[in-house]
């Protein structure tokens, strides 16, 4: 059976947590790849990003509902959903935007996992990690070229 070592990207985009969305951009037009692997200031996977994230960045701020009960005011909505919102609409980095717990696979993991993993967490991008160290990706377009085969 097929394994990530044998279908993943080995020369792999990336970009760190300090990149600009402006630079983020720029990146995705050029490569025309629509997730991208995050890494850290020591080179260690520390998130994804994907073109939807990018776009969703832009959608209008949703002002959550509240009531005002005597001398106190209460949201009807998450005040946390509310927070992750504005965290949403101010970013400017990467870092400030991008999935933080990517769902990864190793090496030696088979196609089949890497498909109900991808359809699990509904994943377009699976970084291949092997001692901490980012060593691949297995998009989609991967496991459809594997079944070419």
């Amino acid at each position: 059976m097929l394994t990530a070592k044998e279908i993943m990207t080995h020369e792999v985009v990336t970009v760190n947590l300090d990149t600009s969305l402006k630079d983020l951009a720029r990146t995705f037009v050029e490569t025309r790849y629509s997730n991208l692997p995050v890494l850290d200031s020591a080179g260690k996977l520390a998130g994804v990003i994907s073109e939807t994230d990018l776009i969703e960045q832009k959608k209008p701020l949703h002002i959550p509902t509240v009531m005002a009960f005597f001398d106190g005011v209460f949201y009807l909505d998450s005040e946390k959903h509310f927070q992750e919102e504005v965290d949403r609409v101010t970013a400017t980095t990467v870092g400030e935007l991008c999935h933080r717990k990517p769902v990864t696979c190793g090496p030696d993991t088979s196609v089949r996992e890497i498909a109900t993993l991808m359809t699990k967490h509904r994943a377009h991008l699976l970084p291949v990690v092997e001692n901490d160290q980012l060593i691949g990706v297995v998009a989609r377009l991967d496991l459809i070229r594997a079944m070419e085969d």
